[in-house]
C-alpha cells in the first residue's frame, strides 16, 4: 500500500517512535494530506513501511482514535474522520471541528508545534483527562468471577441469624475469617476473625475509632502531608492535629504528647515513602511508653511490584497497641464499600458496641458473602497479581512520557507500589500556579499536593493513574506539554 507521511521530521523532535508517528499522521490530517475518509494502512502494513513495531503503530492509532481523528470500522480498517471548517465567529478565526465516529463534535487541539491555535469553545478534544483519584481500573476487573460469586451468595441458604447486636455489627463471619487467613498469609498478621470488624469503607472505621479514642481538646499525631479525611475526622471530634514531619523514610518519630497516632507505614500517603524498620520499632516503643494507640492505614500496599516488602506495624505489635485498617475499595472497585479493622483485643467490645449503634445490621450483606467466596476461591489474589503488573506498567509509561514531553517540571517520587505518584514541582511557585491554570484550560486535571498538607510546603502534585487507559495517560501528558508552552 502506498502511504507517505513526514515521519522523519517528527522523529527528530520526539524520542519515542509512537509519538513521532502520532504527530506525523495528525499533522497530515490537519493540512489535508490525509482527507476525511482516507483508509489508513493496517498496523502490520504501517509497521513494515516505516520499520516500526506493531505495538508502536497501535499506540499511535489508539491516541488518534481517542481524539476523534480516526475511527475503526469492523472488518474494513481505520479511516480518517470527517473534518470540516465551520463559519467563523464574529471577530474570530474559524477552527477545525472533528466529527468523531460516535457523532460527538469535538474541537481539535493545535498540534504541539503550533500552540498558538485557538482554544475550543466547548472544551478540549477528547474531553477532560483527570489524574485525580477515580478508583481502580474498571476495564481490567474480573467481572465474570465476581458475578459468579454474587450469584452463589444470592443462592446460599442462610438462617435469619441476628444474635447480639455486637456480633451482628462485626459483619459476615465467613468474610472476617477469609480476611484473617489472607492477612496471615500475605502480611504476617496473626489475627483471629474475632478481632476483625467490617465497616462501610475504611473512612467509617477511621471516624468511629477517632470518636472512641480521642477526647475533645486532646492531641492526635498525623503525618504531614496526610490523607485529608483523617484530619477532618480529628477536627470533627474536637481533637488537635499534631503534624508529624515526613521525609524519605516516612514519619520522623518524636516523643509526642498524644494518645493517638495515624500512620501509613507501608506506603506513606501521599508521598509513597516506606517507613524504615528502625522507625517502626521507635513508634511501637513510643506507643507503649505513652499508653497510646497507633492506627495503621494500609490503603494500597497490596499493589507492590518492587522493593522489599516490610512487615506492617500490626505484625510487629507485641503490646496490642496497633489498629490495622484495610479496604477493598482500592483493590476491587470503588463502589464496593467494604473496609475492615483488625483490633487489639481490648478494643473489640467497645468498637463493636459503637458500631452496633450506627449499624445494627451491616449493609452490603450479599456483597460481603460474595467477597468471602471470591477470596476463598483464590480469585482475589489472582486479581491482585494481575493488577500489580498492569499498574506497574502504567506508572512506567507515565514516567517515561513525562520525562520525554515535559522534562524539568516535576520530580517524581520513587514508588514501588500503589495507585498514585507524588511529584515535587521543580520551578517557581508562580509558574506552578500558572501551569495549573493552563493545564485546566487544556483539559487536564491533577490534585494539588497542598490539599494533604497540615503546614505550608513547596508546590507538589499527585497523579492517579489506575483508572486511565494507556492512551489517556499519554494524551494527558501531551496536554501538559501544551499547557507549559502556553505559559
Amino acid at each position: 500500500m502506498n502511504f507517505s507521511i513526514p515521519l522523519d521530521v517528527y522523529s527528530e523532535q520526539y524520542r519515542y517512535k509512537y509519538l513521532a508517528l502520532y504527530h506525523a499522521i495528525r499533522a497530515a490530517i490537519h493540512d489535508g494530506t490525509l482527507p476525511a475518509g482516507t483508509r489508513l494502512p493496517s498496523s502490520r502494513e504501517l509497521a513494515e513501511i516505516y520499520g516500526l513495531s506493531r505495538g508502536s503503530v497501535a499506540h499511535a492509532y489508539d491516541l488518534l482514535q481517542a481524539e476523534g481523528y480516526v475511527h475503526s470500522e469492523m472488518g474494513s480498517g481505520t479511516f480518517v474522520s470527517k473534518v470540516m471548517r465551520p463559519s467563523a465567529e464574529p471577530g474570530g478565526e474559524a477552527a477545525d471541528i472533528c466529527l468523531s465516529p460516535w457523532g460527538t463534535r469535538v474541537m481539535e487541539q493545535a498540534p504541539p508545534d503550533d500552540p498558538g491555535s485557538g482554544e475550543p469553545e466547548s472544551g478540549p478534544a477528547g474531553g477532560v483527562i483527570s489524574f485525580k483519584d477515580a478508583g481502580p481500573s474498571a476495564s481490567e476487573f474480573p467481572h465474570a468471577e465476581w458475578k459468579s460469586a454474587l450469584a452463589w451468595a444470592a443462592r446460599e441458604k442462610r438462617g435469619p441469624g441476628g444474635g447480639p447486636a455486637a456480633d451482628t455489627a462485626a459483619g459476615d463471619p465467613e468474610l472476617r475469617a477469609a480476611i484473617a487467613a489472607y492477612l496471615r498469609r500475605s502480611r504476617g498478621i496473626a489475627a483471629d476473625a474475632e478481632q476483625i470488624c467490617l465497616f462501610n469503607g475504611s473512612m467509617q472505621a477511621i471516624m468511629l475509632l477517632t470518636q472512641l479514642l480521642l477526647g475533645e481538646g486532646e492531641q492526635a499525631v498525623l503525618e504531614d502531608p496526610c490523607y485529608h479525611g483523617i484530619s477532618k475526622a480529628v477536627a470533627a471530634c474536637g481533637g488537635i492535629a499534631v503534624p508529624g514531619t515526613v521525609d524519605g523514610n516516612g514519619i520522623i518519630p518524636r516523643d509526642w504528647d498524644a494518645r493517638v497516632l495515624f500512620v501509613t507505614p507501608g506506603r506513606q500517603f501521599p508521598t509513597g515513602a516506606v517507613l524504615s524498620p528502625e522507625r517502626r520499632q521507635e513508634l511501637l516503643a513510643w506507643a507503649a511508653a505513652r499508653n497510646a494507640v497507633i492506627v495503621e492505614d494500609d490503603y494500597d500496599t497490596e499493589f507492590r511490584w518492587g522493593g522489599r516488602p516490610l512487615e506492617p506495624l500490626k505484625a510487629l505489635d507485641r503490646d496490642e497497641r496497633v489498629v490495622y485498617i484495610g479496604s477493598f475499595s482500592k483493590t476491587m472497585f470503588a463502589s464496593l464499600r467494604i473496609g475492615y479493622a483488625v483490633l487489639p483485643r481490648s478494643l473489640v467490645p467497645p468498637v463493636l458496641l459503637a458500631k452496633g449503634l450506627y449499624e445494627p445490621v451491616p449493609p452490603a450483606r450479599l456483597e460481603q458473602r460474595a467477597l468471602a467466596r471470591f477470596m476463598r476461591r483464590g480469585d482475589y489474589e489472582r486479581h491482585l497479581r494481575r493488577m500489580r503488573r498492569i499498574y506497574s506498567a502504567k506508572q512506567e509509561l507515565f514516567r517515561r512520557t513525562l520525562e520525554a514531553e515535559v522534562p524539568g517540571l516535576f520530580a517524581l517520587k520513587q514508588a514501588d507500589a500503589g495507585l498514585l505518584l507524588f511529584a515535587d514541582w521543580r520551578r517557581s511557585p508562580e509558574e506552578y500556579t500558572a501551569f495549573k491554570e493552563a493545564a485546566r484550560n487544556r483539559g487536564v486535571q491533577f490534585r494539588d499536593g497542598d490539599v494533604y498538607r497540615l503546614t505550608p510546603g513547596p508546590p507538589a502534585a499527585c497523579f492517579s493513574l489506575s483508572h486511565l487507559e494507556d492512551h489517556q495517560i499519554i494524551e494527558g501528558v501531551f496536554r501538559m506539554a501544551l499547557a507549559w508552552k502556553d505559559i
